[in-house]
């Protein structure tokens, strides 16, 4: 299986959805949550793109354990995103697992 084949796996593969329904007050709160930890990504994103770029710009080759950290931010912000937009009923990490 390739990279590539294995990220489309993470975000678009088989989710098991949760049996019972939870009330919309819940997943309010949830919404909520899920929005700060959002924001919080956003600010990590941030930080370690200016890090790969000092790191591009010293050694010319991109550090691959940021770069995957990138890929593995990016496909949380994705499942959040999934499940604030009522895509999804599985929540994102730290409710299930990271993957």
């Amino acid at each position: 299986m390739s990279e590539q084949d294995n990220i489309e796996g993470r975000l678009h593969g088989e989710q098991f959805e949760p049996e019972a329904q939870e009330n919309l007050l819940t997943r309010l709160i949830y919404m909520i949550l899920i929005a700060v930890m959002i924001s919080v990504a956003q600010t990590v994103l941030a930080t370690a793109t200016v890090l790969q770029f000092i790191v591009l710009a010293i050694s010319k080759e991109p550090n691959e354990r940021l770069a995957d950290f990138g890929t593995d931010l990016g496909i949380w912000i994705a499942k959040a995103a999934r499940y604030q937009m009522a895509a999804s009923n599985v929540k994102p990490w730290p409710w299930t697992d990271l993957d």
